[in-house]
């Protein structure tokens, strides 16, 4: 049997006809492994994941595959955005066993949990060194019914160094008298020095940081922002605004709809993995506020409205309130890549189309965005803007303004024409982080821009979300809502990044109810989250029984990690409330990583 049927996840449903008999991550499938003693695969996931769909149509929709896992195997599907936590600890032990991570993520563990081997994608038949997915099953339930003493043994030492690896970069000599050793944990110069690491990874001239893949990183953007701002460093302001220009001109950034997709392939910003994920777009406004109110540009200003405007239109159930006619303010998690069977297929064009769309604007639209008979992707073209507007304009003949004009104009018809395509899969599930990342977005846009609109929309998902996510008794929240069904209690992720949601909008608003709830809900993080030896916080509560070890998120990933979020909200709320001991708590986690920082600074 399928059990997977019975869940809300997108990405648990799009599993749930599969031939393979899938539990969620469910106290029953623990149960069934530890009765029948039998070794579990848990594959992880998301519903906007290319690869995910490619290994799913190639394998667990393959009978005889799926007999070979029903016979040896507990099978168990997660969808990572439900469960971080056990994504976490999961994807670690890949890294130690492969040195590399990614999705699908499947690990194999004994039936207490603990994991032995672990791979990412793998192929229906064996091809560039990787063993296909039947022969690593075969050879790890051989491996587990006739050496069980050697798979247990690597299993202990792989649970073993991923509870050490925390450990290894918190300092743990905390003042017996609660102090904090300084204020100033960091000197000026050592804020030089992690600036000028990060300039040895500055592209100076793409943008971003590194070679291909790029992602945003704009949480380094945002370290260049404040680095500007107290130093005045003009290379460190030319980067972020050279970074985003770029990226708003490549193909990115969605030219026809909006919104910024999940990275991109190549150097040049201009070949995406056409996923587009809510946080990304929420952390994408955040950045380029911050960076129009030290450098206001129509570019900039355009380009947050734009992204918004995707939000508010194609991430959001506008047409489905709620009684309270509060539904229509939550967010969705993202849109997928595929369509069609194929990766990009709703974003792309060929020349051709074009020019029956366009008609005589035909060949200016293609100088703007360069087009070509051939295309830049397969036989067709991923759009990207031209930065010369005014060579473009002299070739013509045209003004700036009647350049623009035709632009907008051309767009919009591209804009109504892709509307009659097959869209790519939405994944409907709802996240409190994400969702709280996203009302932070509204809110800074709305301070940036002068906007009330913003500021308005910021306040109705914020109280669609503390209402719609609270359990029913007690302070405590759930981490999803999909289709009005509330499911996993709420991770160190979700509160800390409604805390800061909260402090954003109180900082538009002046509503100190707003404060009032931050202020309660960081008690409750105090109390139920926090690891009193290194004065950091776990990611799951201390009730939380079904993970094998408690984590700590410590680095950035896509999004900010959760104990910087949180203490960066204690130091605001210190001052809001002249509470000495949040800041002491604020100081207190900065001192547990400080040495981390300095030899890591684009991980923290």
């Amino acid at each position: 049997m399928n059990h997977l049927i019975h869940e809300t996840s997108p990405y648990l449903l799009q599993h749930a006809h599969n031939p393979v008999h899938w539990y969620a991550w469910k106290p029953e499938a623990f149960e069934a492994a530890k009765a029948k003693d039998k070794p579990i695969i848990v594959s992880i996931g998301y519903a906007t994941c290319h690869w995910c769909h490619v290994m799913e149509r190639e394998s667990f929709e393959n009978e005889e595959v799926a007999a070979f896992m029903n016979a040896h195997f507990v099978c168990i599907k997660v969808d990572r955005e439900e469960r971080p936590d056990v994504d976490m600890i999961y994807m670690e032990a890949c890294q130690i066993i492969n040195q590399s991570g990614g999705w699908p993520l499947n690990c194999f563990l004994t039936p207490e949990g603990k994991p032995f081997f672990a791979g990412t994608y793998f192929p229906p038949v064996p091809m560039h060194n990787r063993p296909s997915w039947l022969q690593a099953m075969k050879n790890l339930s051989d491996a587990f019914a006739h050496k069980r003493e050697v798979v247990e043994e690597q299993a202990d030492k792989i649970v073993a160094m991923i509870a050490k690896g925390d450990k290894a970069l918190i300092q743990t000599k905390i003042d017996p008298t609660g102090n904090a050793k300084q204020e100033n944990i960091f000197s000026p110069k050592e804020i030089d020095i992690i600036f000028g690491e990060i300039g040895d990874r500055c592209d100076t001239e793409s943008g971003g940081f590194g070679a291909a893949p790029k992602f945003p990183q704009t949480h380094t953007l945002q370290f260049l922002l404040d680095y500007y701002f107290y130093t005045k460093n003009p290379n460190a302001l030319h980067h972020v605004l050279m970074t985003s220009n770029r990226m708003i001109h490549g193909g990115i950034y969605d030219q026809v709809g909006g919104g910024l997709s999940r990275y991109a392939t190549d150097n040049d910003w201009l070949i995406p993995h056409f996923e587009k994920m809510l946080y990304d777009n929420a952390l994408w406004v955040q950045t380029l506020s911050a960076a129009y109110k030290i450098k206001p540009t129509e570019l900039l200003k355009n380009t947050i409205k734009n992204t918004l405007h995707f939000v508010s239109t194609e991430l959001s159930p506008v047409d489905k309130p709620d009684a309270d006619n509060l539904r229509r303010f939550g967010f969705y998690a993202g849109i997928d890549a595929d369509s069609e069977g194929h990766e990009g297929a709703f974003y792309v064009w060929t020349k051709k189309e074009i020019k029956k769309i366009l008609g005589k604007q035909t060949d200016l639209f293609c100088s703007l965005y360069n087009i070509t008979d051939t295309g830049n992707w397969g036989n067709t073209n991923i759009l990207w803007r031209t930065e010369f507007m005014g060579d473009i304009a002299q070739d013509f003949g045209l003004s700036v303004e009647e350049i623009e004009t035709i632009r907008k104009e051309s767009l919009s018809k591209l804009f109504f024409k892709r509307t009659n395509r097959e869209r790519p899969i939405t994944d409907t599930k709802m996240l409190l982080s994400w969702n709280a990342l996203m009302i932070s977005a509204y809110a800074k846009a709305a301070e940036a821009l002068s906007m009330e609109k913003y500021t308005e929309t910021a306040e109705n998902v914020l109280r669609f979300v503390l209402k719609d996510f609270k359990k029913e008794k007690g302070i405590g929240y759930y981490r999803v809502v999909t289709n009005n069904v509330k499911q996993y209690d709420a991770f160190l992720e979700d509160y800390a990044c409604l805390v800061e949601a909260l402090l954003d909008v109180y900082a538009v608003t002046f509503k100190t109810e707003y404060i009032d709830t931050a202020h309660q809900l960081s008690e409750y993080v105090l109390e139920n989250f926090l690891d009193k030896t290194d004065n950091l916080f776990f990611f799951t509560e201390q009730n939380q029984k079904d993970l094998i070890l408690r984590k700590k998120d410590i680095f950035d990933n896509a999004t900010p990690s959760s104990n910087s979020t949180m203490a960066h909200n204690f130091l605001r709320l210190s001052v809001l409330l002249g509470n000495e001991n949040y800041k002491l708590q604020a100081l207190r986690m900065v001192e547990s990583v400080a040495d981390a920082i300095k030899k890591y600074p684009t991980a923290l």
